[in-house]
C-alpha cells in the first residue's frame, strides 16, 4: 500500500510539473500576441487610454484566436488532392489555408464589428494595414509601375480587389498565407485588366526588361 501511494504520489507530482510548464509555454506564447496587438493598436496613436486598451483586447483576442485554430488545424487535416481550377496537386500550403479559411466566422466579425464600433473606416484601415505589413499601398505601386497610364477606374478597382485581400487575410497566422491571399486577388486584378484591354503578361515583360536595362547600364563604382 505505502508503495502504491508513493507512486501515486510521484504521478501526483508529475502531472503539476507539466501542468506549470504548459501553463508558463502559453503565457509566454500569449505575451507574443501582446505585444502585437499593443503595436497594430499604438499605431493609431489615439489620446484615449480606456478605448486603446478595449481595441487591444478585441485585436489581442483576435489575434490569439487565429494562433489557436492554425496550430490545432494542422495542413494534414484536409487530405491530399488536386486544386479544381488547375489540376495540380495542392500544396502543403495550399491545404493549411482551406484549413484556416474553416475558422468561425464570428472569429471575423467579432474583430470588425470590435474595430467599428470604436473607429473610423479609415482607422480600421490602419489596423488592417498593421496585420498586413501595409501590403494594399505596396502592391498598389507596384501595380503603378507595371501598368502604363493606370486610369482612375482600373486602380479603383485594382485597389478594391486589394482591400478585400487585404481584410480577409488577418484571418490568417503568417505572412507566407498573407501572401498567399493576397495572390488570389492580385489574380483577380490581371484578370481584370486583361479583360479590358490590357495584356498583364505584356507589360510585367515589358516592365521587368527595363529594369533589366537600367541595372545593365549603370557604372559599377571603382574598386
Amino acid at each position: 500500500m505505502k508503495n502504491l501511494l508513493f507512486i501515486f504520489g510521484l504521478l501526483f507530482i508529475n502531472s503539476q510539473v507539466q501542468a506549470q510548464e504548459v501553463s508558463a509555454e502559453t503565457k509566454s506564447r500569449d505575451s507574443v500576441v501582446e505585444v502585437q496587438a499593443t503595436k497594430y493598436v499604438k499605431a493609431l496613436n489615439l489620446t484615449d487610454t480606456a478605448k486603446e486598451n478595449r481595441l487591444k483586447w478585441t485585436v489581442f483576442t483576435h489575434l490569439k484566436a487565429v494562433r489557436d485554430w492554425n496550430n490545432q488545424h494542422s495542413f494534414t487535416t484536409v487530405p491530399a488532392g488536386i486544386n479544381p481550377e488547375s489540376g495540380r496537386p495542392l500544396s502543403e500550403m495550399d491545404r493549411q489555408i482551406i484549413a484556416n479559411s474553416a475558422i468561425p466566422k464570428s472569429v471575423h466579425e467579432n474583430l470588425m464589428t470590435g474595430l467599428r464600433k470604436e473607429l473610423t473606416e479609415e482607422q480600421v484601415a490602419v489596423v488592417l494595414d498593421q496585420y498586413t505589413i501595409g501590403k494594399v499601398a505596396f502592391t498598389m505601386n507596384g501595380y503603378r509601375s507595371i501598368v502604363p497610364n493606370l486610369t482612375t477606374e482600373e486602380a479603383t478597382v485594382i485597389e478594391g480587389f486589394l482591400k478585400q485581400a487585404r481584410e480577409q487575410a488577418v484571418d490568417y497566422k503568417n505572412m507566407k498565407q498573407i501572401s498567399a491571399i493576397f495572390e488570389i486577388y492580385k489574380t483577380k486584378s490581371e484578370q481584370y485588366l486583361n479583360a479590358n484591354g490590357r495584356n498583364w503578361r505584356q507589360m510585367y515583360k515589358e516592365y521587368t526588361d527595363a529594369l533589366k536595362a537600367k541595372k545593365a547600364t549603370q557604372v559599377k563604382p571603382a574598386q
